[in-house]
């Protein structure tokens, strides 16, 4: 069977669990990006078998948190938070950016690799000044090394400055992390949520769908912590975090 860059497959030997993407192919080798999940893997051509274009599931997320998200707007008026999205992948940012537009909230996203972002994140958030900023991209946790990450500890540092910008979990809203990311290490460095607490793979939108959520809740009244991770790809399997204010006022009269 002949491949080539952009192709849609699944691997055999993982019985075609997930859908990737040809990203370049080297000799007998494809490396490969998920589709859904923020994943990358390689794989020898024959192991591989096409796959039709996968169903665009971005709709029924979308759709599923509008009708949760659904309010009143017969009598006030809303001010949802503002968002800064900054992600090592500039496909999955642009689904999430998609996402944002689409949820009517406010969101500034930009393309940055894991390991530039702890030294540009601090002027950033000078710049943006956000209520929540997301950082996230790809990750992976290297069981062959010694438990060590492809690039949590990018993300940790990110997070850390971050918080030597603003201290306080209220004011800054931090969700950070990728794909089987060094949950516990992430809350410890400052992220108000993090990925992911099972070392499983996350869904591309499930950082925007977060901070979408955090963006639409009152200010003034703290969050439903699990009924928020549920509306995650994996719940708390994939995400996890502390109880925090929304950061949405609300006003009146509309």
């Amino acid at each position: 069977m002949n491949f080539r860059e952009g192709d849609f497959v699944t691997r055999i030997s993982h019985n075609h669990d997930i859908v990737f993407k040809i990203v370049s192919i080297e000799g007998g080798v494809a490396f490969l990006k998920g589709v859904d999940l923020r994943l990358y893997a390689d794989s020898s051509l024959s192991d591989l078998v096409k796959a039709s274009v996968p169903i665009d599931s971005d709709q029924q997320i979308l759709e599923k948190n509008l009708r949760e998200l659904q309010m009143d707007r017969s009598q006030y008026f809303y001010l949802p938070g503002k968002i800064l999205h900054i992600d090592g992948d500039n496909d999955y940012l642009n689904r999430c950016m998609k996402f944002y537009q689409e949820m009517s909230v406010k969101a500034n996203g930009l393309t940055i690799s894991e390991i530039e972002m702890p030294y540009k994140i601090y002027d950033l958030l000078q710049e943006f000044q956000p209520d929540i900023v997301v950082i996230t991209g790809h990750d992976a946790y290297l069981k062959k090394n010694r438990g060590d990450y492809q690039n949590s500890l990018n993300f940790i540092e990110t997070v850390k400055e971050a918080r030597k910008y603003e201290k306080s979990q209220d004011k800054l809203i931090i969700i950070a992390g990728a794909c089987q990311s060094n949950y516990e290490e992430l809350i410890k460095a400052g992220a108000n949520f993090a990925s992911s607490p099972k070392r499983i793979n996350i869904h591309a939108l499930d950082p925007a769908i977060l901070a979408t959520s955090l963006a639409l809740s009152d200010r003034n009244k703290s969050i439903d912590l699990l009924s928020i991770l549920e509306k995650t790809k994996y719940g708390k399997d994939g995400m996890g975090g502390i109880i925090t204010n929304g950061t949405m006022y609300v006003g009146y009269p509309r």
